[in-house]
């Protein structure tokens, strides 16, 4: 059963996970958690919405170096283990690779033949009963204002291949702690609120049987990053951005920090 923090204090990870996975990574997240409560307030909303076995795709969009932490703080207290598609560089870290590995998460060498063995290593999690956690941008956010900009592929192919479902996660407040693409200290005083929200399931069933065209493609990863984007802008507050960023036709401009 997930935890909302709504209701108070987080409860001990052993009751509100029960899905089979690594002692390590049970491990990594209850010291995570113990080293971010103090310092991060939750605003969860949606967990109900986490189907609790079987194999699925987070979808999320990416704001900051942080916000692993904090989704997979969520993910794992939404009765789901998080494995995510990571840098392979990552893995090469003599302390941080080790740990990423004992985890079972997902090695991810870009912009390289070896990206499909990350792909296959995905699938094959799904179809093993995993959830599995993918940024769909493929990196973190470009856009000025943080919104989520145009996706990649990738979970499309695995969710019209597996035919499992894509929940959408929307997050804000990780950029207090670390702004966007800068990586340096963390901001970790005043405490900040990580909102981090789940959508229903993105509906791509009349997609499932039709042959994976490039147009199928982009028309399912709109989609998904239509249901993030939706996600992103209740958490804010505000709406989004009418024109979504497109790194491979926009130009680099300042972001609000860097103004």
């Amino acid at each position: 059963m997930a935890d909302s923090p709504a209701a108070g204090r987080l409860r001990p990870l052993a009751k509100v996970n029960h899905e089979p996975g690594e002692r390590a990574l049970f491990r990594t997240v209850a010291v995570l958690n113990a080293i971010m409560v103090p310092f991060t307030k939750r605003d969860w909303r949606g967990q109900e919405k986490i189907p609790q076995t079987g194999g699925l795709i987070f979808a999320v969009n990416h704001i900051s170096n942080a916000d692993p932490l904090a989704i997979g703080q969520f993910i794992a207290y939404s009765g789901r283990w998080p494995r995510f598609l990571a840098k392979t560089s990552l893995f090469r870290l003599p302390i941080i690779g080790r740990v990423l590995r004992e985890c079972g998460q997902i090695p991810v060498e870009r912009a390289s033949r070896a990206a499909g063995d990350a792909l296959k290593a995905a699938i094959r999690a799904v179809e093993e009963g995993r959830a599995v956690t993918i940024y769909p941008e493929g990196t973190i956010t470009r856009d000025p204002q943080l919104w989520p900009m145009t996706g990649k592929t990738g979970v499309a192919r695995i969710a019209l291949e597996t035919g499992c479902p894509v929940i959408p996660i929307g997050q804000w407040g990780a950029q207090e702690i670390m702004y966007g693409r800068e990586i340096g200290f963390p901001k970790l005083l005043p405490r900040t609120t990580l909102l981090v929200e789940a959508g229903d399931p993105v509906d791509l069933d009349d997609l499932r049987d039709q042959p994976v065209t490039a147009a199928v493609l982009t028309e399912a990863t709109d989609r998904i990053m239509d249901a993030i984007t939706a996600l992103v802008a209740d958490i804010r507050g505000e709406p989004a951005a009418a024109v979504r960023y497109d790194p491979r036709t926009q130009a680099e401009r300042p972001t609000e920090a860097q103004q």
